[in-house]
């Protein structure tokens, strides 16, 4: 576990309003057609001319942000040219504390991973395994002090389902040893799958918009990346940005957090 201060940078901090984003990137590859994934297959193991380009274009895109969750990052192998994609991006959108956690690593081949880029100052990040098959983890990342502190949740699940029912579980008693939670991610299922239902009714998490659809990025008709937020969290905007840097398109939310929380920035 790392976390990296890229640069210093000051920021408001009386400031409550908060952007956020949560993004699937696909390592950087810019699906935008289903026979894409046939065709251009071989660019998940295989460095090509346009990944740098599309990061940068992302970079730009989450620049705006308080603080991303990005999933499908590598962390540096073959196929990105050994480049660490999270703190590639920290330094395009000039984010001074990036983390990557790497959930699957297939050495030289693919490092999968997940990544957390913020202009806050966490006070706490914790990685968690989730349960099933090796290659899914959770991030938990904690902002200001114990008892009056936001606490995010950095997930990307499984693609089946009885895997999603166990890791979803495992995640609603993350969720609720704390209070102000944002969980963020690529959940792979809908609001109305029956894992989305458990999680929702063994945790205070909420959809603050409905039928955002994310997925795929050419032609959104499933909504299966989230941002769930605990009622104590107030929601000012939630929107998908139409941006098809990926097979995904991103989803972000501008909140307002509790006056208790403090925010930091060293």
């Amino acid at each position: 576990m790392s976390l990296a201060k890229q640069t210093e940078q000051a920021l408001p901090e009386d400031k409550k309003t908060l952007r956020l984003l949560s993004y699937n990137i696909q390592s950087g590859i810019a699906t935008t057609r289903m026979h894409h994934y046939l065709t251009q297959g071989w660019k998940h193991v295989l460095p090509h001319a346009q990944s740098l380009g599309n990061l940068g274009k992302i970079g730009h895109l989450i620049s705006e942000f308080d603080m991303v969750a990005l999933q499908e990052v590598d962390a540096g192998s073959w196929r990105s040219r050994f480049i660490n994609q999270a703190e590639y991006l920290a330094n395009c959108g000039q984010f001074p504390y990036w983390y990557s956690q790497t959930n699957r690593n297939l050495g030289k081949i693919a490092q999968n991973s997940t990544a957390l880029l913020s202009k806050y100052h966490p006070s706490e990040v914790a990685e968690h395994k989730l349960p099933g098959l090796p290659g899914r983890g959770a991030m938990v990342v904690r902002y200001g002090d114990k008892g009056s502190d936001l606490v995010l949740l950095l997930i990307h699940l499984a693609l089946g389902q009885r895997a999603r029912l166990r890791q979803l579980g495992y995640i609603s008693e993350l969720v609720n040893e704390h209070e102000h939670v944002v969980l963020m991610g690529d959940l792979n299922c809908r609001p109305e799958s029956p894992e989305m239902d458990i999680l929702f009714k063994n945790t205070r998490l909420r959809e603050p918009a409905h039928a955002l659809n994310t997925f795929p990025s050419w032609r959104p008709q499933r909504n299966i990346d989230h941002i769930l937020v605990t009622p104590s969290l107030e929601i000012n905007n939630v929107r998908v940005l139409s941006h098809p840097f990926s097979d995904h398109l991103p989803i972000a939310v501008e909140l307002t957090v509790p006056d208790s929380i403090q925010l930091s920035t060293a």
